[in-house]
């Protein structure tokens, strides 16, 4: 599914993101595509029928920037409304954000991931990031602390 076959829907549409751990640093990427071209996000995207949000989350963190992970823990939903200038509803995503420990590949560049970095919790305030990076990275580093 293109980026314009999700504009202007008559539902939202579900996604899975993830944010992955390695020695106390995430992985963040900057999107290729649009909505939300060259701001700094989870990797992540839509869940396909017969697919669980989880396998979704994995599934797309591989396809995405080829990195492995164990999901550890459900972080929250997030949602991602855009409005044109007349108010109609241009995208409409639920994004429901997991945490994960990773387990291999270093993070690679691609058609959806135009730059890839390990970060840590205080550098997420100098990138340009998509609605909701924030405070789902300052949940995830929060879950993440609470397990060591």
């Amino acid at each position: 599914m293109s980026a314009t076959d999700r504009l202007y829907p008559n539902r939202p549409f579900l996604a899975a993101s993830v944010a992955v751990f390695r020695d106390r640093r995430v992985l963040v990427a900057s999107r290729t595509q649009a909505p939300l071209e060259a701001l700094y996000s989870l990797p992540g995207g839509l869940v396909e029928p017969g697919e669980t949000v989880a396998q979704a989350a994995l599934r797309e963190l591989r396809e995405e920037v080829a990195v492995e992970a164990e999901l550890v823990g459900f972080l929250r939903p997030v949602e991602i409304i855009a409005r044109d200038p007349d108010g109609r509803v241009m995208h409409h995503f639920v994004v429901l954000a997991h945490v994960a420990r990773w387990l291999a590949g270093e993070g690679t560049i691609g058609l959806e991931a135009g730059d890839v970095r390990w970060i840590e919790e205080d550098e997420v305030e100098s990138l340009p990031t998509t609605p909701g990076l924030r405070d789902t990275l300052r949940a995830a580093f929060a879950f993440m602390a609470g397990r060591t």
